[in-house]
Protein backbone atom coordinates (compact mmCIF):
# COMPACT_ATOMS: atom_id res chain seq x y z
CA UNK A 1 0.00 0.00 0.00
CA UNK A 2 1.34 3.43 -1.01
CA UNK A 3 0.39 6.56 0.95
CA UNK A 4 1.19 10.17 0.02
CA UNK A 5 1.46 12.80 2.77
CA UNK A 6 1.03 16.38 1.55
CA UNK A 7 3.10 18.49 3.96
CA UNK A 8 2.81 22.28 4.24
CA UNK A 9 5.60 23.01 6.71
CA UNK A 10 8.42 21.11 8.38
CA UNK A 11 7.02 21.20 11.95
CA UNK A 12 3.61 19.92 10.83
CA UNK A 13 4.54 16.57 9.32
CA UNK A 14 2.84 13.18 9.56
CA UNK A 15 4.08 12.67 13.14
CA UNK A 16 2.72 9.52 14.76
CA UNK A 17 0.81 8.70 11.57
CA UNK A 18 4.19 7.93 10.00
CA UNK A 19 4.76 5.40 12.79
CA UNK A 20 1.37 3.79 12.23
CA UNK A 21 1.90 3.63 8.47
CA UNK A 22 5.28 1.94 8.93
CA UNK A 23 3.79 -0.47 11.48
CA UNK A 24 1.14 -1.44 8.91
CA UNK A 25 3.82 -2.23 6.36
CA UNK A 26 2.75 0.55 3.99
CA UNK A 27 5.01 2.92 2.05
CA UNK A 28 4.84 6.62 2.95
CA UNK A 29 6.01 9.32 0.54
CA UNK A 30 6.11 12.94 1.73
CA UNK A 31 5.55 15.90 -0.57
CA UNK A 32 6.43 19.30 0.90
CA UNK A 33 4.15 21.09 -1.50
CA UNK A 34 5.07 24.63 -0.45
CA UNK A 35 8.77 23.95 -1.12
CA UNK A 36 8.79 21.51 -4.03
CA UNK A 37 6.57 21.79 -7.07
CA UNK A 38 6.91 18.15 -8.18
CA UNK A 39 5.51 15.30 -6.06
CA UNK A 40 7.52 12.07 -5.60
CA UNK A 41 5.04 10.35 -7.92
CA UNK A 42 1.65 11.03 -9.50
CA UNK A 43 -0.64 11.99 -6.55
CA UNK A 44 -3.54 10.28 -8.30
CA UNK A 45 -1.66 6.99 -8.36
CA UNK A 46 -1.46 6.46 -4.59
CA UNK A 47 -3.75 4.16 -2.64
CA UNK A 48 -4.46 6.91 -0.10
CA UNK A 49 -3.55 10.57 0.47
CA UNK A 50 -3.01 12.38 3.79
CA UNK A 51 -3.24 16.19 3.76
CA UNK A 52 -1.64 17.85 6.77
CA UNK A 53 -1.84 21.18 8.61
CA UNK A 54 0.04 24.44 8.36
CA UNK A 55 0.20 27.99 9.67
CA UNK A 56 -1.17 29.45 6.44
CA UNK A 57 -4.91 30.04 6.05
CA UNK A 58 -7.26 28.93 3.30
CA UNK A 59 -7.98 32.52 2.19
CA UNK A 60 -4.31 33.45 1.68
CA UNK A 61 -4.14 32.37 -1.95
CA UNK A 62 -2.38 35.56 -3.04
CA UNK A 63 0.43 34.88 -0.57
CA UNK A 64 0.51 31.12 -1.16
CA UNK A 65 -0.22 30.59 -4.82
CA UNK A 66 -0.19 26.81 -4.53
CA UNK A 67 -3.35 26.76 -2.38
CA UNK A 68 -5.68 26.93 -5.39
CA UNK A 69 -3.67 24.22 -7.14
CA UNK A 70 -3.95 22.02 -4.07
CA UNK A 71 -7.73 22.44 -3.87
CA UNK A 72 -7.93 21.50 -7.56
CA UNK A 73 -5.88 18.37 -6.86
CA UNK A 74 -8.15 17.46 -3.94
CA UNK A 75 -11.18 17.91 -6.17
CA UNK A 76 -9.64 15.39 -8.57
CA UNK A 77 -8.82 12.97 -5.74
CA UNK A 78 -12.44 13.14 -4.56
CA UNK A 79 -13.75 12.68 -8.10
CA UNK A 80 -11.56 9.62 -8.60
CA UNK A 81 -12.48 8.25 -5.16
CA UNK A 82 -8.89 8.11 -3.92
CA UNK A 83 -9.21 7.72 -0.11
CA UNK A 84 -8.17 11.06 1.37
CA UNK A 85 -7.85 12.32 4.94
CA UNK A 86 -7.40 16.04 5.69
CA UNK A 87 -6.20 17.34 9.05
CA UNK A 88 -6.65 20.95 10.28
CA UNK A 89 -5.63 23.09 7.26
CA UNK A 90 -5.77 19.89 5.21
CA UNK A 91 -9.31 19.27 6.45
CA UNK A 92 -10.33 22.80 5.49
CA UNK A 93 -8.82 22.41 2.02
CA UNK A 94 -10.51 19.04 1.53
CA UNK A 95 -13.84 20.50 2.66
CA UNK A 96 -13.34 23.38 0.21
CA UNK A 97 -12.73 20.86 -2.57
CA UNK A 98 -16.05 19.24 -1.62
CA UNK A 99 -17.95 22.53 -1.87
CA UNK A 100 -17.61 24.06 1.60
CA UNK A 101 -16.41 27.63 2.24
CA UNK A 102 -13.91 27.57 5.14
CA UNK A 103 -13.93 30.76 7.21
CA UNK A 104 -12.56 32.32 10.36
CA UNK A 105 -14.07 30.62 13.42
CA UNK A 106 -15.96 32.48 16.13
CA UNK A 107 -12.81 32.19 18.23
CA UNK A 108 -9.50 30.33 18.01
CA UNK A 109 -9.11 26.90 19.55
CA UNK A 110 -5.53 26.54 20.73
CA UNK A 111 -4.64 23.92 23.31
CA UNK A 112 -6.61 20.98 24.66
CA UNK A 113 -10.36 21.00 23.97
CA UNK A 114 -13.20 18.54 24.40
CA UNK A 115 -14.72 17.07 21.23
CA UNK A 116 -18.15 15.40 21.20
CA UNK A 117 -18.94 12.65 18.70
CA UNK A 118 -22.30 13.15 16.97
CA UNK A 119 -24.99 10.43 16.69
CA UNK A 120 -23.95 9.98 13.05
CA UNK A 121 -20.33 9.78 14.16
CA UNK A 122 -21.03 6.92 16.53
CA UNK A 123 -21.63 4.69 13.49
CA UNK A 124 -18.64 5.99 11.53
CA UNK A 125 -15.83 3.43 11.16
CA UNK A 126 -13.10 6.05 11.61
CA UNK A 127 -14.50 8.36 14.31
CA UNK A 128 -17.00 6.05 16.01
CA UNK A 129 -14.45 4.40 18.35
CA UNK A 130 -13.81 7.87 19.88
CA UNK A 131 -17.43 8.17 21.12
CA UNK A 132 -18.89 9.62 23.19
CA UNK A 133 -16.17 12.28 23.48
CA UNK A 134 -12.44 12.82 23.67
CA UNK A 135 -9.93 15.58 24.37
CA UNK A 136 -7.85 16.75 21.42
CA UNK A 137 -4.98 19.11 20.77
CA UNK A 138 -6.23 21.98 18.62
CA UNK A 139 -4.37 24.83 16.94
CA UNK A 140 -6.61 26.70 14.54
CA UNK A 141 -8.44 29.99 13.98
CA UNK A 142 -10.45 28.88 10.93
CA UNK A 143 -13.20 26.29 10.52
CA UNK A 144 -14.93 24.41 7.72
CA UNK A 145 -18.74 24.29 7.49
CA UNK A 146 -20.23 20.94 6.50
CA UNK A 147 -19.85 20.45 2.72
CA UNK A 148 -22.90 19.50 0.63
CA UNK A 149 -23.65 15.83 1.19
CA UNK A 150 -21.16 15.56 4.05
CA UNK A 151 -21.91 13.71 7.29
CA UNK A 152 -21.11 15.55 10.56
CA UNK A 153 -19.15 13.26 12.86
CA UNK A 154 -17.83 15.37 15.75
CA UNK A 155 -18.09 18.89 17.14
CA UNK A 156 -16.47 21.10 19.76
CA UNK A 157 -18.02 24.17 21.40
CA UNK A 158 -16.60 26.25 18.56
CA UNK A 159 -17.02 24.30 15.34
CA UNK A 160 -17.35 21.10 13.35
CA UNK A 161 -14.41 18.83 14.14
CA UNK A 162 -14.92 15.92 11.75
CA UNK A 163 -17.01 15.00 8.74
CA UNK A 164 -17.14 12.22 6.18
CA UNK A 165 -17.24 13.00 2.46
CA UNK A 166 -18.40 10.10 0.36
CA UNK A 167 -17.37 6.61 1.49
CA UNK A 168 -13.67 6.92 2.26
CA UNK A 169 -12.80 10.60 2.64
CA UNK A 170 -12.67 12.45 5.94
CA UNK A 171 -11.92 16.03 7.04
CA UNK A 172 -10.78 16.55 10.64
CA UNK A 173 -10.10 19.85 12.40
CA UNK A 174 -8.05 18.56 15.35
CA UNK A 175 -4.48 17.19 15.24
CA UNK A 176 -4.39 13.41 15.87
CA UNK A 177 -1.10 13.17 13.95
CA UNK A 178 1.01 15.63 15.94
CA UNK A 179 4.15 14.24 17.56
CA UNK A 180 5.28 15.19 21.03
CA UNK A 181 8.24 17.10 19.59
CA UNK A 182 6.10 19.11 17.17
CA UNK A 183 3.42 19.85 19.77
CA UNK A 184 5.97 21.19 22.24
CA UNK A 185 7.62 23.20 19.48
CA UNK A 186 4.28 24.82 18.63
CA UNK A 187 3.86 25.78 22.28
CA UNK A 188 7.39 27.15 22.56
CA UNK A 189 6.99 29.10 19.31
CA UNK A 190 3.47 30.33 20.10
CA UNK A 191 4.38 33.98 19.47
CA UNK A 192 4.66 33.17 15.74
CA UNK A 193 0.85 32.90 15.76
CA UNK A 194 -0.79 36.32 16.35
CA UNK A 195 -4.04 34.63 17.40
CA UNK A 196 -2.23 32.63 20.08
CA UNK A 197 -0.76 35.85 21.44
CA UNK A 198 -4.11 37.64 21.25
CA UNK A 199 -5.98 35.04 23.29
CA UNK A 200 -3.22 34.85 25.88
CA UNK A 201 -1.71 31.41 25.36
CA UNK A 202 0.65 30.77 28.28
CA UNK A 203 3.43 28.33 27.41
CA UNK A 204 4.19 27.86 31.10
CA UNK A 205 0.72 26.29 31.43
CA UNK A 206 0.17 24.73 28.01
CA UNK A 207 3.63 23.13 27.88
CA UNK A 208 3.26 20.99 31.03
CA UNK A 209 -0.35 20.17 30.12
CA UNK A 210 0.81 18.96 26.73
CA UNK A 211 3.59 16.88 28.31
CA UNK A 212 0.96 15.24 30.53
CA UNK A 213 -1.61 14.51 27.82
CA UNK A 214 0.36 13.91 24.63
CA UNK A 215 1.18 10.24 25.30
CA UNK A 216 -2.44 9.10 25.41
CA UNK A 217 -3.34 11.41 22.53
CA UNK A 218 -0.54 9.96 20.40
CA UNK A 219 -1.97 6.48 21.00
CA UNK A 220 -5.37 7.75 19.90
CA UNK A 221 -3.70 9.10 16.76
CA UNK A 222 -1.88 5.86 15.94
CA UNK A 223 -5.10 3.87 16.32
CA UNK A 224 -7.09 6.35 14.21
CA UNK A 225 -4.46 6.15 11.47
CA UNK A 226 -4.48 2.35 11.59
CA UNK A 227 -8.27 2.40 11.07
CA UNK A 228 -7.90 4.83 8.19
CA UNK A 229 -5.35 2.60 6.50
CA UNK A 230 -7.63 -0.43 6.76
CA UNK A 231 -10.55 1.55 5.37
CA UNK A 232 -8.35 2.84 2.52
CA UNK A 233 -6.82 -0.44 1.39
CA UNK A 234 -7.64 -1.35 -2.22
CA UNK A 235 -10.75 -3.50 -2.27
CA UNK A 236 -11.90 -2.47 1.23
CA UNK A 237 -14.67 -0.18 0.09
Amino acid sequence: MRVLAVVHQRDAGPGVFAEAIAEAGAQLDQWTLAERSQPPSDPLGYDAVLVLGGAMNVDEGERHGWLAEEVALLEELLARQVPTLGLCLGGQLLAAAAGSEPRRAARPEIGWHRVEVTPEGEDDPLVGPLAPSFEALQWHSYEFPLPPGGVPLARSEVCLQACRLGKRDWALQFHPEVSRADALHWVEDYEADPDAVRIGVDPAVLGPETEEKIGAFNQLGRELCARWLELSRPGSG
